[in-house]
């Protein structure tokens, strides 16, 4: 029997994704998570084969998530869905130890494919990214200004771009507020950028957000 999680904030992807499951794994124990809390403990407290995470789930971000998930049971294979096309995160996602990446414009004729890529020990990456991959071993010349950021400070510049203050973004990521402001001084630094306003219109023009 397959043991497979769903984290997602909205009940009908869950039912969804659930559904595309079943059809193809129809006794498999399949359990459904609303935000990366929940996720979190799931994981700690059952044993799964493999979980679907969304990216963007309320307080803490499906990449944070998945650093956690990475420290505590590094084997688990963990796919990440996402809005936004694979170009805008894919790669971030794997370096963060991901083992695939899903567009959920794409996802019901790629689930059952990435399922199957994962369970057997593999990463699921399209031939794109796998170009992409390649390419990020270069240096860093070439990158766009937000590929130079880590995890967190990504995490902290989309916030930052769908205009939540600091004093919000450090209560969601259960962070303080300085560190939260020396998150955001590093972004504009390695972004050159001066202001939030101009985050914004970076991460709308580059479709982040």
């Amino acid at each position: 029997m397959i043991r497979i999680l769903i984290a997602d904030d909205h009940a009908i992807v869950r039912k969804g994704l659930k559904q595309i499951l079943l059809e193809e794994y129809p006794t498999s124990k399949i359990g459904e998570a609303g935000d990366a809390e929940a996720l979190i403990a799931d994981i700690l407290h059952e044993e799964w084969d493999v979980v679907i995470c969304d990216m963007n789930m309320p307080g803490r971000s499906g990449l944070d998530a998945l650093s956690q998930i990475r420290h505590t049971n590094p084997r688990l294979p963990v796919l990440i869905l996402s809005m936004y096309p694979e170009d805008q995160y894919a790669l971030r996602v794997l370096k963060a130890g991901a083992s695939g990446y899903l567009a959920k414009e794409t996802v019901h004729e790629e689930l059952i494919k990435a399922i199957r890529t994962v369970l057997s020990g593999r990463k699921y990456i399209t031939s794109s990214i796998a170009e992409k991959l390649v390419e990020s071993f270069n240096d860093d010349s070439g990158k766009m200004p937000h590929e130079l950021l880590s995890d967190r400070e990504f995490d902290v510049f989309k916030l930052l771009a769908i205009g939540k203050s600091v004093s919000e973004i450090a209560e969601q990521l259960s962070l303080s507020a300085t560190t939260i402001s020396t998150y955001r001084s590093r972004i504009m630094e390695k972004m050159n950028m001066k202001s939030n306003a101009e985050l914004a219109r970076y991460a709308l023009e580059n479709k982040i957000v």
